[in-house]
């Protein structure tokens, strides 16, 4: 395999990503009233289709194949339950219950550029623990995204949310990571959500990746399913995940996927 090639935006690109960005945000904010007991996955994901639509863009994960030509992902959002680290596919049989968390991934295509966001929502009343790790994963986020400036390195990130996720007890997912988005989906570079203070890549003005940690309520271990997609925790013990895509400006970051 060849040298991974790093896309740096311009300015104009960084807008339109932004543009994306707002979009990808305002979809979860617009699902956010759906998400209560009797409520299926599949109702939220046909919502998010119609929305998304509406608006004049597409859904990236609709079709979306790793590796190219095989098993192509059946739907529009992502929906992960409790024990569903990612890539949850949605279903008419699962219907939400009290007392569950579901992660939310969208992907809208806005003229062509990816807006990448995800959140954990609470399905009526959580338990004290699921409430503790939903809120300790969307500090992960915040830790993780401060970490990001000019001249620092990829580690820096990792480090900063597996202190604070370990520290409440807590594991990071190893198998998945931030990526890189822009035109394409997932790109170079790979943004692990745990590591060492000072190691790794340069993060250099122009960048624009994810970080969305999945923090696990016992092991970090994964394991996947038949469908090639849906990850679940090894222990079927209780995961979150937020997720933001960000610039590196030449002074700081911009979270792009704000509302």
């Amino acid at each position: 395999m060849g040298r991974e090639q790093l896309i740096l935006l311009s300015s104009r690109e960084i807008a339109k990503m932004r543009q994306a960005g707002r979009l990808a945000a305002a979809l979860l904010d617009h699902l956010a009233p759906m998400v209560k007991p009797g409520v299926s996955t599949l109702e939220l994901n046909d919502e998010a289709e119609r929305w998304t639509k509406a608006h004049g863009a597409k859904s990236a994960p609709l079709g979306y194949e790793i590796p190219k030509g095989k098993f192509p992902f059946p739907k529009s959002i992502c929906t992960s339950v409790n024990e569903v680290i990612c890539h949850g596919i949605p279903s008419a049989k699962q219907i939400l219950k009290d007392g569950d968390i579901i992660n939310i991934d969208v992907t809208p295509i806005v003229d062509g550029y990816h807006g990448d966001t995800s959140r954990t929502f609470f399905v009526g009343t959580p338990s004290p623990l699921a409430k503790k790790l939903v809120e300790v994963t969307q500090e992960c986020l915040m830790r993780g995204i401060a970490a990001v400036k000019p001249g620092g390195r990829i580690g820096d990130i990792g480090a900063a949310i597996q202190e604070y996720a370990e520290a409440h007890g807590f594991s990071v997912v190893r198998d998945f990571v931030g990526h890189g988005v822009n035109r394409v989906f997932h790109g170079p570079p790979q943004i692990p959500h745990y590591g060492t203070r000072g190691k790794g890549k340069l993060i250099r003005p122009g960048m624009v990746f994810t970080i969305e940690p999945m923090i696990n309520e016992g092991s970090w271990e994964a394991e996947l399913q038949s469908d090639k997609w849906t990850a679940l925790t090894k222990d079927r013990k209780l995961s979150a995940q937020f997720e933001h895509t960000i610039a590196v400006t030449k002074d700081g970051v911009e979270i792009l996927t704000l509302p």
